[in-house]
């Protein structure tokens, strides 16, 4: 399989002063994977509707997130401009629901979307806490809907969903939200690559002792739904990282170092 990383948004947090308390820019790390049977997203970033209409991505997130909101970072942009159509994309597989991360499910309207039930059940019937970050204008098209569970399969010592075949597995890392998962993509010239949308935001985090920018920590700690757990996910993101390195490369969504070093 190819893999194409794709920067599917260009954000530059409020307050990150110089880079010192948070990242001056951050990106949306997706990939696109092409498969004998059609190509494969992960994650979409924003789309083209929310580039046309920043309003509705609310102004408490666009006055701190501040993104860029630019066609040509598009993912039916990106695609187009490798030669596809946006009816090539047959597959989406999602982190998870976050507003910057399905902004583009729309552009890829026959597209089947891969996600974990209760990351779909928790957009559907989101709490009070949870209502900000799901943006039901972002799914008003009715998506595809494929729904995953976590069976016994494990892969590296983690319990994996397989998605599509064997090459494409749903990794659960709950924590940052009730169904976040990360993404595994076997990799055509051997060993995986592993999405790990936002179980980290800094690549310092699969390090140990992690360092992080504090502004990142409270953040995390902030948009967390269970903390314990996402700080236990990211502890076993380390031990993979020490452990397998040579066999699974891991980045996160928004760390633009990784995504630099992955797509150069």
């Amino acid at each position: 399989m190819t893999v194409h990383h794709l920067n599917c948004a260009t954000m530059h947090p409020v307050g990150s002063f110089g880079g010192r308390v948070a990242p001056a820019a951050m990106v949306a790390h997706c990939l696109l994977v092409e498969r004998a049977g059609g190509l494969l997203l992960v994650d979409t970033g924003f789309g083209t509707a929310d580039v046309a209409d920043p309003k509705r991505l609310g102004q408490p997130f666009r006055a701190i997130v501040r993104p860029e909101l630019r066609q040509s970072e598009t993912a039916l942009a990106q695609v187009q401009a490798l030669g596809y159509d946006a009816a090539d994309v047959t597959d989406i597989a999602l982190t998870h629901l976050d507003l910057d991360h399905v902004g583009g499910l729309a552009d890829f309207p026959h597209a089947r979307v891969h996600v974990f039930t209760d990351e779909l059940e928790a957009a559907l019937h989101p709490t009070f806490q949870e209502k900000a970050r799901y943006l039901p204008v972002q799914r008003a098209h009715g998506p595809d809907w494929v729904r995953h569970d976590v069976p016994g399969d494990t892969w590296f010592g983690f319990d994996s969903v397989s998605a599509l075949a064997d090459d494409v597995l749903l990794i659960p890392l709950q924590g940052h939200t009730r169904g976040h998962c990360g993404v595994a993509v076997r990799r055509a010239e051997g060993g995986w690559l592993l999405h790990a949308g936002d179980s980290y935001f800094h690549s310092s985090e699969k390090l140990t002792p992690p360092a992080p920018p504090v502004g990142l920590r409270v953040f995390q700690v902030l948009m967390g739904v269970d903390n314990k757990r996402r700080r236990a996910n990211q502890e076993r993101l380390r031990e993979l990282h020490r452990s397998h390195s040579e066999d699974v490369t891991i980045f996160c969504a928004h760390d633009g170092d990784e995504f630099a070093a992955l797509s150069g």
